[in-house]
């Protein structure tokens, strides 16, 4: 009796594994798209030298050259340590992209869902990173930031594998790091401002974008009206939707003007983008926000 359920999760695994496998190579694609069409040289510049503050010791890992290999900390231990300067911390980009479930919502087929789009900008903006020459990460999977193009394929693997977060859990990060959340943020504002004031602590600086579907900011619906939450919030019928919309607006600019303010608390910037958009227009904000303060 203990086989069938065995099998059943193995089945599963099976099927969301080929599902992503035959999702990936088509994601990568508009994602490369979308990223060729933002103007290269914003960005670019050349660097001179490694810097010379001291961050931290660090084990060594295949693909690092000797020459940074400190020979002097690694006679101490069984194991090989790489020195990093402060300089290379502060070129480090983490990305996080919200996995929770009301990203996996649409108010029409014509319309891509939330996670997919932002799904997209994050494959985009480290693709602009990367070919600028910036080193890049997924924040909380445990990746240390890395340039080159293979870099983008595993951000892309570990993003599929990722929990379904609202928020990016703690997890490391060097000092003047930057950081860019993509999500709905429809959250309760305290748990938003305690997430953001953590990762203000270690980074220069960081960007949040909010992703969002139409329906959500104009509520265009009429009569009774059944709505069910997508993360445990229960069911609300309204008898006439039209007699709460103009209330259902002004909370949601009231929640708007807060995460705007828990970014500029932070020194971080905040923007909105809508899935009716395209997403050329929002990675060419993003990248260029970013790009400023590299």
């Amino acid at each position: 009796m203990s086989q069938a359920p065995a099998q059943s999760a193995t089945e599963t695994r099976a099927r969301r594994a080929e599902e992503l496998a035959a999702r990936f190579p088509p994601l990568m694609v508009a994602a490369e798209r979308v990223a060729a069409t933002v103007v290269q040289g914003v960005h670019g510049r050349r660097r001179v030298g490694q810097g010379d503050s001291f961050w931290q010791f660090r084990p060594f890992l295949p693909g690092d050259s000797l020459s940074h290999v400190s020979w002097r900390a690694s006679a101490k231990s069984d194991r090989l340590y790489i020195r990093e300067n402060e300089w290379e911390a502060a070129q480090s980009v983490f990305l996080w992209c919200d996995g929770s479930a009301s990203m996996r919502w649409r108010s029409t087929n014509a319309l891509p869902e939330k996670f997919e789009r932002a799904e997209l900008l994050l494959l985009a903006l480290a693709a602009l990173l990367l070919r600028g020459g910036e080193r890049v990460a997924l924040l909380g999977a445990g990746q240390r930031p890395m340039g080159g193009r293979g870099m983008l394929d595993r951000i892309a693997m570990a993003l599929a594998k990722q929990s379904g977060a609202g928020l990016p859990a703690e997890a490391p990060l060097p000092r003047h790091a930057r950081v860019v959340l993509i999500g709905d943020f429809l959250g309760p504002l305290d748990d938003i401002q305690r997430t953001v004031a953590r990762l203000a602590q270690r980074t220069a600086d960081g960007h949040m974008l909010q992703v969002l579907d139409p329906a959500e900011e104009t509520l265009p619906y009429a009569g009774r009206v059944r709505f069910e939450g997508l993360e445990q919030e229960g069911t609300t019928l309204l008898a006439r939707v039209e007699g709460v919309r103009a209330e259902y607006e002004q909370r949601l600019a009231a929640h708007r003007e807060g995460l705007a303010g828990i970014a500029a608390a932070a020194g971080w910037r905040f923007a909105t983008h809508r899935t009716t958009e395209t997403p050329q227009a929002a990675l060419l904000n993003l990248y260029t926000a970013l790009a400023a303060r590299l």
